[in-house]
């Protein structure tokens, strides 16, 4: 598992359907194996549209396997998809979507970080993709990428590997695919989905979202204690 390359863009102004965007997701490969670090909220150099629902402490670094650009290569034919076409501040190699875990903690370079949370695509994906159905096929795929959340601030670059220091022991991990297959295709499945809610480290976006099925399906979820379990994780430094 390491780091093919480290992606980051400041935020800029688009036009997209008659309208001005500001957007981050325009990412383009730090030159070489330049280091670059990596701090709480993000890479020095890079910076996110809108900050209501971009960035913050769960959301540090979004990470996309080369193993999903090869999926995408074959399915829609495409061979224009460079480092950083998903928006991705690192394109990975051997981190599936089915093989990584919420919570998982890694040393990488000299910093380490935690899985928090999948990726929930917006229409900035679609513009990025120049096609407007793809968050439908992105999310179909269940091949979303995840976030990290920074645990130790550090240097990163091109050719790190990721060292996995710590997962939680069963029943409690959920790979990343598990959490989108729950969210928003499998919501009847009500065993998995409280135990979804007792991952202490994915992110309270995500918990609450779950919860929210719950509570549609009449299974009686106490929200506040919700987020108070999933805003337990570890605390970024």
């Amino acid at each position: 598992m390491k780091i093919l390359s480290v992606n980051v863009s400041l935020p800029k102004t688009v036009e997209y359907k008659g309208r001005e965007v500001r957007t981050g997701i325009y990412k383009e490969p730090v030159e070489g194996r330049g280091r670059v670090m990596l701090r709480r909220l993000n890479l020095d150099g890079d910076g996110q549209g809108d900050l209501t629902v971009h960035g913050g402490v769960d959301k540090a670094a979004y990470a996309y396997s080369i193993e999903n650009y090869a999926y995408w290569q074959r399915e829609l034919g495409r061979a224009d998809l460079p480092y950083g076409q998903f928006g991705e501040n690192f394109t990975v190699e051997g981190m599936t979507d089915d093989v990584i875990r919420i919570g998982d903690v890694f040393d990488v370079g000299n910093a380490k970080v935690e899985v928090s949370q999948p990726r929930a695509p917006c229409y900035k994906l679609a513009m990025k993709m120049e096609m407007p159905e793809f968050l439908k096929l992105f999310l179909a795929s269940r091949r979303t990428g995840f976030y990290f959340r920074v645990l130790e601030e550090g240097n990163v670059g091109a050719g790190d590997e990721f060292e996995l220091v710590e997962r939680d022991p069963p029943p409690q991990p959920l790979s990343v695919d598990e959490v989108v297959r729950l969210t928003y295709f499998e919501r009847g499945d009500l065993e998995a989905s409280r135990a979804a809610l007792r991952v202490r480290a994915l992110s309270p976006g995500w918990c609450s979202a779950i919860g929210e099925n719950l509570e549609k399906a009449g299974a009686g979820v106490d929200r506040p204690q919700i987020d108070d379990d999933c805003s337990s994780g570890k605390s970024a430094s």
